[in-house]
């Protein structure tokens, strides 16, 4: 018994070939379309290809550049994190030396992420937030951080108790390069979440 079968399918229209071609795969017609298509989905393969590679090399790179920042590189970014929380908590609050709306007068209406106890008299402290407010660029800039005055606001912010135990904290903290990443990390989420409320 001769079993019959249907004619292939062509590989690029999906039509059935004549049933004189039909163990064929293509019709003559369909040739140059089909080899056309063909060519582009190399192409876009390849394009693929390329774009994934590229996309590894980038991620590679970052992962060296990071290897690559020393103690001081971290510091700044960590810092700059913390600052932008500091000052995206505080922009509602006037300015914790001289009680007047933050930004006003200044050049541009910023103002400053200000430390009661500098960041270089108390490296320790420089991520405290009990340590840092949102303070005007004048007060922090050109009045030397107006330190009696940071402290009197300070009181009426958080209270004498922690006040003083700001001034009396002096332990000595080597940071690691770990402590400055997860400091990083963890005020940019921060910071995030404070924008996300605030829009």
């Amino acid at each position: 018994m001769i079993r019959s079968t249907k004619p292939n399918k062509c590989k690029h229209c999906r039509e059935r070939m004549p049933e004189d071609k039909a163990r064929h795969v293509i019709h003559d017609d369909c040739i140059e379309p089909w080899l056309a298509a063909e060519r582009v989905k190399k192409e876009r393969k390849q394009a693929a290809a390329w774009r994934a590679a590229a996309r590894v090399e980038k991620m590679l790179d970052r992962v060296k550049r990071e290897k690559q920042k020393t103690i001081p590189d971290l510091i700044e970014e960590a810092q700059t994190a913390f600052n932008l929380f500091i000052r995206l908590r505080d922009a509602e609050k006037p300015c914790i030396c001289c009680n007047k709306p933050l930004g006003s007068g200044d050049v541009g209406g910023r103002f400053d992420c200000g430390h009661y106890r500098s960041r270089g008299g108390a490296p320790h402290l420089r991520f405290n937030e009990d340590n840092a407010h949102g303070q005007r660029k004048y007060c922090n800039r050109h009045g030397a951080g107006r330190a009696v005055d940071y402290r009197i606001g300070l009181i009426a912010r958080i209270g004498l108790d922690r006040v003083e135990a700001l001034e009396s904290n002096n332990e000595v903290h080597k940071w690691t390069r770990e402590e400055l990443i997860e400091v990083k990390k963890l005020y940019t989420a921060k910071a995030k979440e404070l924008k996300a409320r605030q829009e």
